[in-house]
């Protein structure tokens, strides 16, 4: 039986920098690291509405999952996450290694949500 995560064949430098490219690990399986572009981040600070404050207090009567909180954190996420990507592009990465998301709460009702990494440039193992 063969490895599935190193028998695959040698892949070609990817130019642009896609989610596959992205890990929280500290290293890129199959890839070395040529270069170390440093820190990029991607900033949102989110406050929560009136109705949305109604819609979710409603939400809490019935207990589980809170929709309308949910959807506001994914969408907080994926904000912070696409503008890491983009400041990653921006400096010539070709990956993102270590990423973590971070949330604060910096008055009630306001919450900052923070993603970053470190922008690398990495090559294929063996290139």
């Amino acid at each position: 039986m063969t490895d599935p995560y190193n028998s695959s064949a040698i892949r070609a430098t990817p130019s642009v920098l896609n989610d596959s490219m992205v890990t929280t690990a500290l290293e890129l399986p199959g890839y070395r690291i040529v270069r170390n572009l440093g820190l990029v981040r991607g900033i949102t600070v989110r406050s929560r509405s009136i109705v949305g404050n109604f819609l979710g207090g409603i939400q809490t009567l019935f207990g589980g999952n809170i929709t309308i909180y949910t959807e506001l954190c994914e969408q907080a996420r994926h904000e912070t996450y696409r503008d890491m990507v983009q400041h990653a592009r921006q400096l010539g990465g070709n990956a993102i290694i270590a990423v973590r998301y971070d949330a604060t709460e910096l008055m009630a009702g306001l919450t900052e949500v923070l993603c970053y990494g470190t922008a690398v440039v990495v090559e294929p193992n063996g290139a």
